[in-house]
């Protein structure tokens, strides 16, 4: 059992002196070949004792020369290694507890097997516990106890101060993964702020087109139709209604034309402000979907709102108003716009048919309306809070901080 505590000790020394893993493998020969080596010396130790005593008293002696120290001896050297790759990482603290331990084992090693029992064995015969009593006066056992007190201490320190550097690294590595994750949440902010302010300056080129173009465009058909009309009263009753319908066709077109614009990009956002296109918006609504009820309430003292802000309240106030004409089956929707000192808040009501909270998480992922609204707010580092329950209706409590405005839109001719 000695003989095997000893090799044992020398395979983790050999192990811990391995610089890779395939001569770590091929290290675990060198305790075989010490286990031969012993088996040997032992074998030949049987015809030179007279009694089972004496020979008892020199095996555990020879163990001792031919194990106990060379194992000793390897387990210090591999913990100095590993104290110096430790240094090297970094990880000051686990390398000053390996150091410890290996000058503990050493001492074990030396001072603990020099002086063993008395045998015929030579050189026990001579050192032994008894020249070690008359030298410091107290016994070797004293001493081995307290080596084996400080190995097991520093042991016990080296492996609690390998389990911290571990949760040390864990720790890091978390940490790095928390601030790559906040990268990639602030570069896909970035990205989807460059999407949202490119889709508006879309809106305003397409509305300006449409208006610009399109629409001066079917304006001067329809005021030519008018004049040909004019100039031809002999043309007949035929071709007099086929310009008629022709006429009502082109206004009919360009006030198509005109609508897509409005909703496109209302000229009223950009030159009156977010309150009066919040408005003329609710009142094309109130029209549009009776006989939904449509109120608007503006508390507070208004002013001009940066540019992102308003764009951002009004198309959150019109993707509210649209999620509920066509899920909520609700009578009347209230939209209170706030201003206040530092901030804007939009509180959007309605008395439909709701939803049912615990499924929120499910409900936004199949809600585009709610995710857009989402991320619009938390692109300007505002709050956003839903509140539902079934037949009660949907509450939406916005607010967008004018800090925003630094996240301003891009060009228009950009």
């Amino acid at each position: 059992i000695l003989a095997f505590s000893y090799l044992s000790l020398a395979a983790f020394g050999f192990s811990a002196l391995a610089p890779d893993i395939r001569i770590r493998r091929i290290s675990l020969l060198a305790p075989l070949i010490m286990a031969l080596i012993w088996g040997m010396a032992l074998f030949s130790l049987q015809g030179d004792f007279p009694t089972v005593a004496d020979l008892d008293k020199a095996a555990g002696v020879l163990t001792g020369y031919l194990l106990g120290i060379p194992s000793a001896m390897v387990a210090s050297l591999g913990l100095v290694a590993q104290q110096r790759a430790f240094r090297k990482e970094g990880l000051a603290r686990f390398g000053r507890d390996s150091l410890l331990a290996a000058i503990a084992f050493a001492w074990y090693g030396i001072f603990g097997q020099i002086f063993p029992s008395r045998s015929r064995l030579f050189p026990s015969m001579y050192v032994n516990d008894e020249l070690f009593y008359v030298w410091f006066r107290f016994p070797i056992e004293l001493l081995q106890a307290t080596l084996a007190v400080f190995v097991a201490f520093f042991v016990i320190r080296f492996l609690r101060s390998f389990d911290a550097e571990i949760e040390r690294e864990i720790q890091n590595l978390q940490e790095a993964q928390l601030r790559e994750a906040q990268r990639r949440e602030h570069l896909r902010g970035q990205l989807l702020q460059r999407v949202v302010n490119a889709q508006e300056a879309e809106r305003k080129r397409v509305a300006r087109e449409l208006h610009d173009e399109t629409g001066q465009m079917l304006t001067a058909i329809g005021m030519g139709l008018k004049s040909l009309r004019r100039g031809l009263p002999e043309a007949g009753e035929k071709a007099e209604k086929t310009l008629s319908e022709m006429d009502k066709l082109v206004t009919s077109s360009l006030e198509e034309v005109h609508r897509i614009v409005r909703n496109l990009r209302p000229s009223q956002l950009d030159d009156l402000g977010l309150q009066a296109a919040l408005r003329w918006y609710v009142g094309e609504m109130q029209e549009h979907a009776a006989p939904l009820r449509i109120y608007l309430a503006v508390e507070g003292e208004s002013y001009e709102l940066p540019s992102a802000v308003k764009t951002t309240a009004f198309r959150i106030v019109q993707e509210a108003v649209t999620n509920t004409i066509k899920h909520a089956q609700a009578s009347k929707v209230e939209i209170t716009v706030t201003y206040q000192n530092g901030s804007v808040e939009l509180e959007i009501c309605d008395d439909g048919i709701g939803f049912n909270m615990r499924k929120v998480d499910q409900f936004e992922g199949k809600s585009f309306g709610l995710l857009g609204i989402r991320e619009r707010v938390n692109l300007l580092q505002g709050s956003f809070e839903v509140h539902a329950q079934a037949d009660e209706g949907v509450r939406l409590f916005v607010r967008i901080p004018l800090s925003a405005s630094d996240f301003t839109e891009e060009d228009d001719d950009e």
